[in-house]
């Protein structure tokens, strides 16, 4: 864990939204393989994570490492509006959270249902006019119903349509934790020297340069044709996409960046599907296991592999 300085308190920070496909049980795997200077100065100058989804791998190093500079990058603008607000305003966003629990968690399920429903329809009616350049109180109150929807929607997914709708109906949950102030106030201390961008992961390349430590974790390439390894946002990433990202890796590696890059393992599925391993065959490339639903069936649920690519 991280001391704060300032507070001379510990800043444990984690995730705030549950993500599909996010990296806690692979935190072991990732840190053992970082660049032999990070784990032997503890230091990190630059780091940059293209696409910070739910931003483990990040809060994992930042309550373990010392990050000199940070960038984060996604697409989806509703995930970097809510790490702006909780960057920004995290007590004004502990108050919205607060006051939306007070009004949920007394109510049956049916009202709740009744309740979500509500607060999806007012969010996605919202798009299409929605000022997400001009930072405002607004965005408070956008990213307290991200929080909300992500904390009880059905098994806790964030799943955009193309529309960018938010679209995942309610869950059942006895008592959702729907403001974890303790970690939002971590997360916002953690952040204030980080600059949050949304964008393309290309927009990073330009600012990587030889004292870089990049991690990767792109939408997952589908092990089967239903998963829903993309559906993050409103837009797809097939293997054109990925073709681009080995490419995208190859030219930051001649920079002199270090790089860690994780993916699903099609091998998983098709032991002669060299696609990944054929993309990244100039880098060390290692297989490690991971708990992930490939199957309807639960019963047939269970560990498989993804690859870990390191070009050092």
């Amino acid at each position: 864990m991280q001391v704060d300085l300032y507070k001379n308190t510990v800043v444990d920070a984690k995730p705030f939204l549950k993500w599909a496909g996010g990296k806690r049980q692979l935190l072991d795997d990732i840190d053992s393989r970082l660049p032999q200077d990070v784990k032997k100065t503890g230091k990190i100058d630059k780091y940059f994570e293209p696409f910070v989804g739910g931003g483990a791998v990040f809060f994992h190093l930042k309550n373990n490492y010392k990050i000199k500079e940070s960038y984060l990058y996604d697409i989806n603008k509703e995930l970097i509006l809510t790490y702006n607000v909780i960057k920004n305003n995290p007590k004004e966003l502990i108050n919205q959270l607060l006051a939306i629990n007070d009004i949920f968690l007394p109510k049956e399920q049916g009202e709740r249902k009744d309740f979500f429903n509500q607060i999806r329809k007012s969010f996605n009616k919202k798009i299409p006019d929605f000022d997400f350049e001009n930072y405002d109180e607004s965005h408070i109150e956008r990213a307290s119903q991200t929080i909300f929807m992500n904390k009880t929607c059905f098994n806790g997914l964030f799943r955009l349509n193309r529309k960018g709708e938010f679209n995942v109906p309610c869950g059942v949950y006895k008592n959702p934790k729907i403001c974890d102030t303790e970690n939002i106030l971590n997360v916002s201390k953690v952040l204030k020297n980080t600059q949050i961008i949304n964008s393309s992961y290309f927009e990073s390349e330009r600012l990587i340069d030889e004292k870089s430590f990049v991690y990767l974790d792109p939408p997952y390439r589908p092990l089967t044709q239903t998963a829903a390894f993309t559906s993050y946002s409103e837009n797809d990433f097939d293997d054109t996409n990925q073709i681009e990202l080995s490419q995208y890796y190859k030219r930051i590696s001649e920079k002199g960046a270090k790089a860690m890059l994780s993916n699903s393992d099609p091998k998983n599925i098709d032991k002669n599907d060299d696609f990944l391993d054929d993309l990244y065959s100039d880098f060390k490339i290692e297989r490690v296991f991971a708990n992930r639903s490939i199957n309807s069936n639960a019963k047939k649920r269970g560990k498989i592999t993804e690859i870990l690519v390191t070009n050092y």
